[in-house]
């Protein structure tokens, strides 16, 4: 049984992407707009977006940083006005620094922070009033695996990916009766400029491309958690069911 409602037909919806200028994002925004809908991607980057754009009439771009409130709700409030509504709202953006508790990096946790959760904060504060006031629309965010349990090496990323994860759980819950669903995307290793920075060797890796066709794939199915690839997600989700002796034996041994 899916728990939210199954996009198979995007002709003609209006989705708004944020931290799309490259990744998972930019291909999940071409993916999209190939398939009909109307795509607006938001970033930091504007020369990206751009050329993101000039692949598809269906993209348009609204340069904007996560980080201002101000401006994220002037975006949202304007892709209502020009649309009419906005049927599906995405938060990408992601950063990403490969950080061990023995080089402990207080400005890189606080900057994990301003992006993967306060940044998702902000995206919520500007997409829940509009999509509540319509009466549906579906919110999806981009977290991690990493977010499953500790892993080394992920002492910045890992715990705000966790706490997107959830904060997904509590906004399914209770916005399920408002006809609003929710999705969280939760991708093992894809290859972008952020997992290029990894010196090991990432089991089960896929493009960005492939991420993009496992999203759309999990809303056709009305999926809440959409994970990938399920020959890496699987394994974790495995770990995660383990005491924590056992746990942290098996991961001392795998890093090792």
């Amino acid at each position: 049984m899916s728990l939210n409602p199954k996009i198979t037909d995007w002709q003609n919806r209006v989705v708004w992407l944020v931290g799309a200028s490259s990744g998972i994002g930019a291909a999940t925004a071409l993916k999209m707009a190939n398939l009909g809908a109307t795509v607006i991607v938001s970033a930091r980057r504007e020369e990206q977006l751009a050329a993101l754009a000039a692949q598809s009439s269906q993209i348009q771009t609204m340069p904007i940083d996560v980080n201002n409130l101000e401006q994220l709700h002037s975006v949202a409030q304007h892709i209502q006005q020009q649309h009419g509504q906005i049927d599906v709202v995405m938060y990408c953006a992601g950063h990403y620094k490969p950080q061990s508790v023995l080089a402990f990096d207080l400005s890189e946790m606080k900057q994990h922070l301003a992006v993967n959760y306060t940044g998702f904060l902000h995206f919520v504060d500007a997409c829940l009033p509009i999509l509540l006031q319509q009466g549906h629309g579906h919110l999806s965010m981009i977290a991690s695996v990493a977010g499953y349990r500790g892993l080394p090496k992920a002492l910045a990323y890992g715990p705000t990916k966790a706490a997107m994860q959830n904060l997904a759980d509590v906004l399914y819950l209770e916005l399920q009766s408002k006809s609003i669903a929710v999705s969280l995307i939760n991708p093992g290793f894809v290859g972008t400029r952020m997992t290029a920075q990894n010196d090991f060797k990432m089991p089960a890796l896929i493009t960005p491309e492939q991420a993009a066709d496992e999203i759309v794939s999990g809303m056709a199915r009305g999926q809440f958690e959409i994970s990938f690839s399920k020959r890496f997600t699987l394994w974790l989700k495995f770990l995660n069911l383990l005491p924590h002796r056992l746990y942290f034996k098996l991961i001392k041994a795998i890093a090792t």
